[in-house]
């Protein structure tokens, strides 16, 4: 008897652990479901539907009617999408970018900010693995788990782009025309440099320094 419910709480113990991975895959990632929106294509003709983007690819699908369009960042100006994920539009433009000195390539970045100092990302979905500890087996292992990973970008109105990397030295760097401010306004809010939501604070705050 003492066995057999042995082997019961083991199983429970293993669909617990099951049920943390499941959990984290409840919910699907923006980029893999449908949203309501609109398409600027190049020629400026615009196509409204349900639109579903895929940056790694640089290209979105659009449903209209019963027709499912496949559309490259070559063939793009932007898309503004309705994310009911995070109940707000996102606005995505396609722009020529340097992956290799001297050959630029249409790529699709969504606006962050727009301003004399625009912040643009791109995301995708990445698998981590987090430690976890088994009280029951009282040994650690490691969970995997997909989250999605962002990387930032800046971009002045002369067209130079800069990818950013997430350090601090490296922000004040880029917005060295008002780093004293800038350092006092990250301290006094205790911002950090490599978070989505204290990035677009900080370039927000920049762009108001500089008149916009």
């Amino acid at each position: 008897m003492k066995s057999k419910s042995l082997g019961v709480l083991r199983i429970v113990v293993m669909v617990s652990v099951v049920g943390v991975f499941t959990s984290s895959r409840a919910q699907d990632f923006p980029s893999e479901i449908f949203h309501e929106g609109k398409v600027v294509l190049d020629s400026e003709d615009t196509i409204s539907g349900k639109i579903k983007y895929d940056l790694p690819n640089d290209l979105i699908e659009v449903i209209t009617g019963n027709v499912v369009h496949t559309l490259t960042a070559r063939k793009i100006l932007n898309f503004t999408i309705f994310d009911k994920t995070v109940d707000m539009f996102r606005t995505f433009y396609s722009v020529p970018y340097n992956r290799e000195p001297n050959y630029k390539v249409a790529m699709l970045f969504e606006v962050l900010y727009e301003g004399r100092l625009s912040l643009l990302a791109r995301e995708s979905i990445v698998q981590e693995t987090v430690p976890q500890y088994s009280y029951y087996y009282r040994s650690p292992y490691n969970l995997s788990r997909p989250r999605l990973s962002y990387e930032y970008f800046f971009l002045d109105r002369k067209g130079n782009f800069v990818k950013y990397n997430l350090k601090k030295a490296e922000l004040l760097n880029i917005m060295d025309a008002r780093e004293p401010q800038i350092k006092q306004y990250i301290k006094k809010n205790r911002l950090k440099v490599d978070s989505r939501r204290d990035l677009i604070r900080i370039v927000t705050y920049y762009n108001s320094l500089l008149g916009g």
